[in-house]
């Protein structure tokens, strides 16, 4: 193999993976997008190609913790919001339902029609006041806003992590 061949095919990769990792960075838009845990398949990727040791390691297992704390963040900052507006756990559950039936039936947008319209739906059943369930699904989606603020902010530290890891590493 030609000198000049290994470099350019590591920088390749490199571009590729940031590729990824911007896919899940910008991905996150869509709310039932693993955007976090695309942006980490591409952190481990580089890791297995170019070593998980040192720095690098302590960077991964930092960059693994925010992976998981966004995917939590989504559900616990719609929910909480929901729930602070009366929200029963039950049409919690049915809009999740919808969320994941609606991506399932039309990708990768069914799910921003499925939650809210499951939620609106099964509070408007529970109480029979159209009023409330606009209230509760308006707070479903100000906490899916600050859930996606949050998201967004993780998988900029994640990569910016990796950033530090691929230049110091």
């Amino acid at each position: 193999m030609p000198d000049w061949l290994g470099p350019l095919l590591s920088g390749l990769t490199n571009i590729f993976l940031v590729l990824i990792m911007l896919i899940g960075l910008f991905g996150m838009v869509i709310p039932v997008f693993p955007g976090g845990f695309v942006i980490w398949l591409a952190i481990l990727v580089y890791g297995l190609l170019n070593g998980l040791s040192g720095l690098g390691l302590v960077l991964f297992i930092l960059i693994t913790g925010l992976m998981i704390a966004g995917a939590v963040v989504d559900d616990v900052f719609m929910a909480a919001a929901a729930r602070k507006s009366g929200a029963s756990w039950w049409s919690l559950f049915f809009a999740f339902i919808g969320g994941v039936g609606g991506t399932i039936l039309l990708p990768p947008f069914g799910g921003l029609l499925g939650a809210p319209g499951f939620l609106y739906l099964t509070e408007y059943l529970r109480k029979r006041n159209a009023r409330h369930a606009w209230l509760v699904t308006r707070s479903l989606l100000v906490g899916w806003g600050w859930s996606f603020v949050a998201r967004f902010g993780l998988g900029s530290l994640m990569i910016g992590l990796w950033f530090v890891w691929f230049i110091l590493g």
